[in-house]
C-alpha cells in the first residue's frame, strides 16, 4: 500500500513538472508565452542563479527548433494592432508594402494592442505554430513567408486583409484603434 502511495505522489509530481501552461497562466508568471525559448530557461535562468522560476519557465516555453526541419503550411496570418506601428515600423513597411500580394495564402488581421505575430495554420485551417515577429526585418518577414507558405494558388497576387469595414480609402491605417 505504501508503494502504492508513493507511486502515484510520484507521478502526479511528474505530471506536473512536465505539464504546459497556458498563454493567460504564463503571462500571470511574467513570461510571455509566444516569445520564450526553452534553452533560455536553461542557460539565462542557470547564469543568473533564478533557479526557483525555472519550473515555471519550463512549463511556459516553447521548445527550440531544429533549423534542419523546413515545415510548410498552408496558410499564415500577420496579426499587428495599427496603433504599434511606431514601435515596429518594418512590418508596417512590411505591411504596407506590396510584398503581401506575392503570399495568396497571407492574411493580415488587425488585432487592437497586439504585437506582431504570425499564425501558422494547417490546411483544415487549424493553428499549428505562432511566432513573435518583433525583431523581424522586413526582408526576414518576405523570406519566412516565402519559405514556410505553400506554394498552392502561385500566380495569383491577392491577399487579405481583417480590418475596419467603413468603407474609408483614405491612408489613414491608424482608423482601426480610433474610440
Amino acid at each position: 500500500m505504501r508503494q502504492l502511495v508513493l507511486f502515484f505522489l510520484l507521478s502526479l509530481s511528474c505530471q506536473q513538472i512536465h505539464a504546459e501552461l497556458t498563454a493567460a497562466d504564463c503571462r500571470e508568471l511574467g513570461f510571455i508565452k509566444a516569445q520564450l525559448m526553452c534553452s533560455s530557461c536553461e542557460k539565462l535562468l542557470d547564469d543568473f542563479g533564478l533557479d526557483t522560476i525555472k519550473p515555471h519557465c519550463k512549463q511556459c516555453c516553447t521548445l527550440d527548433q531544429q533549423p534542419a526541419v523546413q515545415r510548410t503550411y498552408a496558410k499564415a496570418i500577420l496579426e499587428v494592432c495599427t496603433c504599434k506601428f511606431r514601435a515596429y515600423p518594418q512590418i508596417q513597411a512590411f505591411i504596407q508594402s506590396g510584398r503581401p500580394a506575392k503570399f495568396p495564402n497571407l492574411q493580415i488581421k488587425y488585432v487592437r494592442g497586439l504585437d506582431p505575430v504570425v499564425k501558422l495554420l494547417d490546411a483544415s485551417g487549424k493553428v499549428q505554430e505562432t511566432l513573435s515577429i518583433t525583431k523581424w526585418n522586413t526582408d526576414t518577414v518576405e523570406e519566412f513567408f516565402e519559405t514556410h507558405l505553400a506554394k498552392d494558388g502561385a500566380g495569383k497576387s491577392s491577399y487579405s486583409v481583417v480590418e475596419d469595414v467603413d468603407g474609408d480609402d483614405e491612408e489613414d491605417y491608424l482608423r482601426t484603434n480610433r474610440i
